[in-house]
């Protein structure tokens, strides 16, 4: 798993630990996957995709499978008919929660004092 990894984010490009992170969790859709499972617990397929509307199934089959890759999820599948696969956060994926927390707080904070503040501003005169 860890050389499919190195295969999928070129280490050469890679200057520092801060680019590392930005390679495996960055992306429009990843930090969203990641925030659902931290916060609500294991998910199957067909609820991520209900709690992200505009995802395409190809773009969140490929960024669960790049997760997985990356180990910041884990998917079990179950030996059913129909078969049942779920996704969870693994350790690596859990320890990024305080980071998506911090950046969820920031983006609150900047959309009230000044997106949306500026916009009611504007508004006003």
């Amino acid at each position: 798993m860890a050389s499919e990894v190195k295969e999928r984010i070129n280490l050469q490009e890679i200057n520092c630990e801060k680019e590392l992170t930005l390679a495996v969790i960055g992306g429009k859709w990843k930090l969203i996957i990641l925030w659902h499972l931290g916060l609500e617990g294991t998910k199957r397929f067909s609820e991520l995709k209900r709690q992200i509307p505009h995802i395409t199934q190809k773009m969140l089959t490929n960024q669960l499978r790049e997760l997985e890759e990356d180990q910041l999820l884990e998917r079990k599948v179950y030996a059913e008919v129909p078969p049942r696969v779920e996704y969870s956060l693994t350790e690596y994926g859990q320890s990024l929660m305080p980071l998506l927390k911090a950046m969820y707080d920031w983006g609150k904070d900047y959309g009230e004092n000044v997106i949306w503040k500026s916009n009611e501003e504007a508004g006003t005169q």
